[in-house]
């Protein structure tokens, strides 16, 4: 009623009958749920996916070898990823902050199943829910992606902080967000994680991991990164993270 649809109409849009719904609809629908711009953002493009004639092509293993050489000439811990958190490639820095990962490359499973990923993670319980909303939301527009589906069907199986999570529907892009690593060789450090879309790999993210220049958390990753650079014995470290020697 709020909407200005009809009971019988809006109950077709629920159970997927209605694959057509207005741009007027879907704006009533957006004020009366109250949904932010986000949410809103999902919502038009749940509607107007009935339109699409086939899912893209997977794409995980078409990484582009330059931006693999891009991140590799920084000093800024790097990482490209799949759709569902799979990492693809990572730069020295990206490999040193992620050392515990081992041979795991999906970061849901990490977080969800690696009781290690609990002490990592200082602000656990935040990330774990962004990561399963970006997962909800991703899943939703691509509801054919069979690694996908295996993933949640796994996480679901095996953790229920994870089914929990999952359960709330929330929806959230895993763009940017500041918190705290208990990295095992250098303790605590507050970063600011920031993703990017790659357009010329739709489904690919490269992530970015920056402390606060001048902090504590700047020097002991910039140690992490390069050990030895701020070490009281070594020598001065430039502002590029590069250690310099007496001999420089």
């Amino acid at each position: 009623m709020l909407a200005g649809v009809s009971e019988g109409y809006y109950a077709r849009l629920e159970q997927g009958r209605e694959k057509h719904p207005s741009e007027q609809v879907l704006n009533a629908l957006t004020r009366v749920f109250g949904l932010d711009a986000e949410a809103a953002e999902h919502l038009h493009q749940l509607a107007w996916q009935g339109l699409r004639t086939r899912e893209s092509a997977p794409i995980d293993n078409c990484l582009a070898a330059h931006l693999v050489r891009l991140i590799d000439t920084w000093d800024t811990p790097a990482l490209i990823m799949s759709r569902r958190f799979d990492v693809l490639a990572a730069n020295d820095g990206g490999r040193a902050l992620f050392s515990m990962l081992g041979a795991e490359t999906s970061l849901p499973r990490f977080i969800f199943l690696d009781p290690r990923a609990r002490q990592f993670y200082q602000d656990w319980q935040a990330l774990a829910w962004a990561c399963v909303a970006s997962l909800r939301a991703t899943s939703a527009l691509h509801p054919k992606d069979r690694a996908l589906r295996a993933l949640v069907e796994e996480l679901s199986a095996e953790s229920e902080e994870f089914t929990w999570f999952w359960a709330k529907y929330d929806i959230r892009a895993k763009t940017h967000r500041t918190g705290w690593m208990v990295h095992p060789q250098v303790g605590a450090l507050q970063l600011t994680y920031q993703s990017f879309t790659i357009n010329g790999t739709p489904g690919h993210q490269l992530g970015t991991f920056q402390a606060e220049p001048g902090s504590p958390s700047e020097r002991a990753l910039r140690g992490l990164i390069r050990p030895g650079c701020d070490a009281p014995a070594g020598g001065p470290a430039t502002g590029d993270g590069r250690c310099l020697d007496s001999s420089s």
